[in-house]
């Protein structure tokens, strides 16, 4: 999606997102927090609490993952960025994580691997990626795109499409996982939840990867 599209729904992105998620029966802080929980989880060995972590979140719109980056991992340095498209403003290996969630299925397919390699490019080496992507397996999920305003341009992403461009980036040992299987009505089902990411029908996935 350009720029100016996003910018049109800026004043009402909050309250159009709330809305689009009531038949899930929760807010959109809860999917905010569900994704930095998974990405302290992924660093949690190397850099607990976020310690010595040099942190990029890529598209962070109206930085809804912000406070939930200082909550899991409160020592991180976080920045966030705007993309021209070409070239990311940063020098090479300027980070150790780079986290894009729910950002690609408005990047058109075309320019995934610039992205990708701009991404290669300013991780350093043994860096993580981690990147959420709604599941284009899961009905709901397509059902709740198609009634988004700000998703009219998305092209939803299987994770295995996105692994294969992963490799062709050149990250290593790139890695899938599906999230999201229960509603708040059946909230008692979600410590289940991490036994089914093998299961490819969770509302939502993510991949990770190594430079």
């Amino acid at each position: 999606m350009e720029r100016a599209e996003f910018d049109k729904f800026a004043d009402e992105y909050e309250a159009l997102h709330r809305a689009n998620l009531a038949a899930s029966g929760e807010a959109p802080e809860y999917f905010a927090e569900y994704k930095v929980r998974d990405l302290e989880r992924l660093l949690r060995a190397r850099h607990p609490g976020g310690a010595a972590l040099r942190l990029l979140d890529f598209g962070a719109g109206i930085g809804a993952s912000i406070p939930f980056l200082r909550k899991y991992l409160p020592d991180a340095q976080i920045t966030c960025v705007a993309f021209d498209g070409a070239r990311l403003p940063f020098g090479d290996s300027s980070f150790d994580c780079i986290f894009a969630g729910c950002v690609f299925h408005h990047v058109s397919p075309s320019a995934h691997h610039r992205l990708l390699g701009e991404f290669r490019r300013v991780l350093q080496h043994s860096g993580r990626l981690m990147i959420y992507e709604h599941n284009p397996l899961n009905p709901l999920t397509v059902r709740t795109v198609r009634a988004c305003p700000f998703d009219d341009n998305a092209i939803l992403l299987r994770a295995g499409i996105l692994r294969a461009e992963l490799e062709r980036a050149g990250f290593e040992n790139p890695e899938a996982r599906y999230r999201v299987f229960f509603p708040r009505a059946l909230r008692w089902l979600r410590p289940l939840e991490d036994a089914l990411d093998w299961l490819p029908l969770g509302a939502q996935y993510y991949l990770t990867a190594t430079r």
